[in-house]
């Protein structure tokens, strides 16, 4: 058995919109439609994504080409930011090491990683209990799948497991709660 936790590919970056109605750019739509070579299994019979529009929209292309209805799901959302909202990308990269390296404290009022960690966790450990439901690919944010990486690995968080790039997916048996791969890289063409 196995089931998958990838991540929404490139967006088109709208600093005067909420980072949640951010959509998928060309390079991304391109890049989620590869997903289906990386992040399908035969045994796979859900999609589910959070409710964010750039998952929603790597989850609907991945949807159309396996014939899998995605499903959403409030708490596969990324680390809550809205006390920040958009930051400048080198601004960003440090609140986001900041973030894995204080685990236990909110930086600059974010989501505590420890939180944000608990959330996703819980989530995932429901969506994957019912054996007879099949396997998932759960689409979602590169941060929480690097929280939920470290509880399958048995390890302490850290932006080292963090994802090599936007739409990257690692393998996962719900069952044994244990990695099976570590993230890869969805290709681009």
């Amino acid at each position: 058995m196995v089931s998958f936790f990838l991540t929404h590919a490139e967006v088109v970056v709208e600093p005067a919109r909420p980072i949640e109605s951010w959509g998928l750019s060309d390079a991304g739509r391109s890049r989620a439609a590869r997903a289906v070579d990386v992040a399908r299994h035969p045994e796979v019979r859900r999609i589910v994504s959070s409710e964010e529009r750039k998952a929603v929209e790597t989850a609907a292309v991945l949807g159309t080409a396996t014939g899998i209805v995605p499903t959403t799901h409030g708490a596969l959302g990324e680390i809550d930011r809205s006390a920040t909202g958009y930051l400048p990308f080198e601004e960003f990269e440090g609140v986001v090491d900041a973030f894995f390296s204080a685990p236990e404290e909110s930086v600059r009022g974010w989501e505590r990683a420890v939180d944000a960690q608990a959330r996703i966790v819980e989530a995932v450990r429901r969506l994957t209990a019912d054996d007879d439901a099949g396997d998932v690919t759960i689409v979602s944010h590169g941060a929480v799948g690097a929280l939920l990486l470290a509880d399958l690995r048995g390890v302490p968080i850290s932006r080292a497991l963090d994802q090599p790039g936007m739409g990257s997916v690692f393998a996962f048996d719900p069952r044994t709660w244990r990695a099976t791969s570590d993230w890869r890289r969805v290709p681009a063409r």
